[in-house]
């Protein structure tokens, strides 16, 4: 058994090459709305959900970019409510967003 039902992982990486990176579009922040709601609704933890954030992702082009797993689902999101249906219709609902899917 997976430790959590489903973990969704957000690019937060800085580059220092002066190329564009999820840091420079909102990825912590977004990281954090996704993380606090998530606990706020006691969504968090072992049998449950996760939610991290990492170095680079090698997405770059798709910037902001988040990944979930076990599924390998690549997400490209802009604001709180990309977050919003993201969490509500797969990590909670197990049905994949697919107009923010990156294929």
């Amino acid at each position: 058994m997976n430790h959590y039902t489903r973990h969704i992982f957000f690019c937060n990486n800085v580059r220092k090459d002066n190329k564009p990176c999820c840091s420079q579009l909102g990825a912590k922040q977004m990281y954090r709305y996704a993380k606090d709601k998530c606990r706020d609704q006691g969504m968090l933890g072992e049998g449950k959900i996760g939610v991290s954030e990492s170095r680079c992702l090698g997405r770059c082009e798709h910037g902001p970019v988040a990944v979930v797993y076990p599924d390998d689902v690549w997400y490209q999101y802009i604001d709180e409510d990309d977050i919003d249906e993201i969490i509500t219709e797969h990590l909670m609902g197990g049905n994949a967003v697919k107009r923010l899917q990156i294929k």
